[in-house]
């Protein structure tokens, strides 16, 4: 095989997996994974990132809990997208500051903007 000829790519899997600090294991469907701008970029074959060919993310500074609530997070984006009527998502107030971080990190903010908001009123 020449350079010039490459490999047939592997058609990308529908699920990935996502890896807490603490070690917890999400899987979470590729299409509700995107919506969180870094992980996309993370598991787009043309970044070059190793995660884009394993479709698995580590998460060095994000524990199992918040990690859980950004999973529910995406797919409730997922799932509401486009609707008006959208029942609101529940964030545990003690988990709302670093679920925020988390949020801004992984550059899905709505979560963290929603989640704050929703603990301010209460």
């Amino acid at each position: 095989m020449t350079m010039m000829e490459k490999e047939p790519q592997q058609p990308l899997s529908e699920w990935v997996t996502l890896i807490s600090h603490d070690e917890f294991t999400f899987h979470i469907l590729r299409s509700s994974a995107n919506l969180s701008g870094t992980i996309r970029r993370m598991l787009d074959p043309k970044s070059g990132f190793k995660e884009s060919v394993t479709g698995v993310c580590h998460f060095e500074n994000i524990s199992g809990t918040v990690l859980e609530k950004v999973c529910e997070y995406l797919y409730y984006k997922d799932r509401y997208q486009g609707m008006t009527n959208v029942p609101d998502l529940e964030i545990a107030p003690e988990v709302s500051l670093e679920l925020a971080l988390a949020a801004d990190y992984l550059d899905c903010r709505a979560v963290a903007c929603e989640g704050i908001m929703i603990n301010v009123l209460i």
